[in-house]
Parts: structure tokens; sequence; C-alpha cells
């Protein structure tokens, strides 16, 4: 691995590509290094329905994608990294490389961290990694407790907030509507209702409904609370 001077080596948890598999593409002009025990656990984490076990699928199409093609020289050199990847794992040109873990590196760890545990095997590559080279090193996690190792051990380490497209997450609009009082008195004139699958389904037309978005939740709260789902729209029809 040779790190271009200059740029900062961003080492990736497994849980950041469990939380974002796009994360590969959300570090600018930086690099970004995998340890092999990433690629273990998410092969381990692949199967199933899951959204942990989905997203850890598409970030091995996104890494499979990167390497089609490529020689061992080429990865041992750093695969280059696009700023995103559209649906068809078709990416966009970057400036930053993507390394992997490609030999053992020194065991830096004290003895009471054991190196055959994933989270300290990660620890290990990162101290490794720092100690090999002259740049800023960052380890980014999800989780709080490897964090807090990796800065007793004197590694610079991040949290994961690039998913947060907004500086306050209170303005995200929360898909939550609550109904007046008097909702059943302007619009209870012209409703449909019938059974379906054990479930009622409501055909209602009013001032209200104009402002439904698909599956908003919408309730009224009380004694006698309302609560529902708004599966489709049209006009002033929901």
């Amino acid at each position: 691995m040779t790190p271009t001077p200059g740029k900062r080596i961003f080492v990736l948890d497994t849980n950041v590509l469990i939380h974002d598999p796009t994360a590969l593409f959300r570090f600018d002009e930086h690099d970004v290094y995998l340890p092999m025990a990433v690629l273990e656990e998410l092969d381990a984490t692949k199967k199933g329905m899951s959204e942990a076990a989905r997203n850890a699928r598409q970030a091995s199409r996104f890494i499979d994608s990167m390497m089609q093609d490529t020689t061992k020289d080429e990865i041992d050199h750093g695969l280059p990294l696009p700023s995103r990847m559209d649906e068809d794992h078709e990416g966009t040109n970057g400036s930053g490389r993507l390394f992997f873990q490609t030999r053992s590196l020194p065991y830096l760890l004290p003895d009471d961290l054991p190196g055959n545990r994933p989270d300290n095997a990660i620890l290990g590559n990162t101290l490794a990694l720092q100690k090999e080279h002259d740049v800023a090193v960052t380890l980014v996690s999800k989780d709080i407790n490897l964090r807090i190792k990796a800065s007793v051990l004197g590694i610079h380490a991040e949290d994961y907030y690039n998913d947060r497209t907004l500086s306050d997450v209170d303005l995200l609009f929360t898909g939550v509507h609550e109904l007046p009082e008097d909702f059943w008195d302007q619009h209870s004139k012209d409703v449909d209702s019938w059974q379906e699958s054990g479930r009622t389904f409501y055909k209602i037309e009013g001032p209200l409904a104009a402002d439904w978005y698909p599956n908003q939740f919408i309730y009224t709260p009380g004694d006698h609370a309302f609560e529902a789902i708004a599966k489709e729209t049209d006009g002033s029809t929901a």
C-alpha cells in the first residue's frame, strides 16, 4: 500500500458499510482501507432477508464491480474510488483509492487485546497503518466501544454521519400527520369503506386528503383513536 501524500486514510469498520453501503464513496479525495476482518464479517452477514444482510450484499456488489478486470498489482496499489455509484454500479470518477489488507501487518496491540477478535484485528490493522505511513489515519466505526478502545491506543476514531444531509435532523419530515378533532365532521360525508384480507380500507375525499402522501401515517388521538396509512392519493381523494 502506497498512500498519496496529503490524503487521509479512512479505515472502515464493517458496521459502517452495513449501515450505509455507499459509505465507500463518501470520503471525497481521500483513501479508504478495508481490513480482511471487514470482508470476512461482510461475508458472514450477507445471508438472510434482514436489512443488515441486504446492505452487506450491496456493499459486496459495489466492491466486486470495482474489482472487475483488475490485476493483483492494481489491487495492491489501490483501486480508483468513484465519488459515487449509481444503480447500475457505474461510477463517476473520484481521486481517492480503495485499499485492501493484502498482507499480514505487525502485531502492535497490548497483550490483553488478543488479535483473533474482528474488532481487535481492525484495531491492529489501523495501528500498523498509522505506524507505517506518514499520513493521517482515521478509524470510522458506529461502535462506540471500538472508538473508545481506539482512542486509548492513540488511534483517531470517528462516528459515521455522512448519510445525514441536514445539519439538524429534527428538520426532516417525520411522515406522521395528526388529524384535527373535526376531521370526520369534514370528511365523513363521502367515505367508502370495505374489508380486505382482514384490514379495513377507506376511500376519503376532502381538503385534507389532498395534502397526504403515499405511505404517510395519519391518526387522531384520544379515546377513539384512529390510525391509518395513506396507501394511494389522487387529487383530493385518498
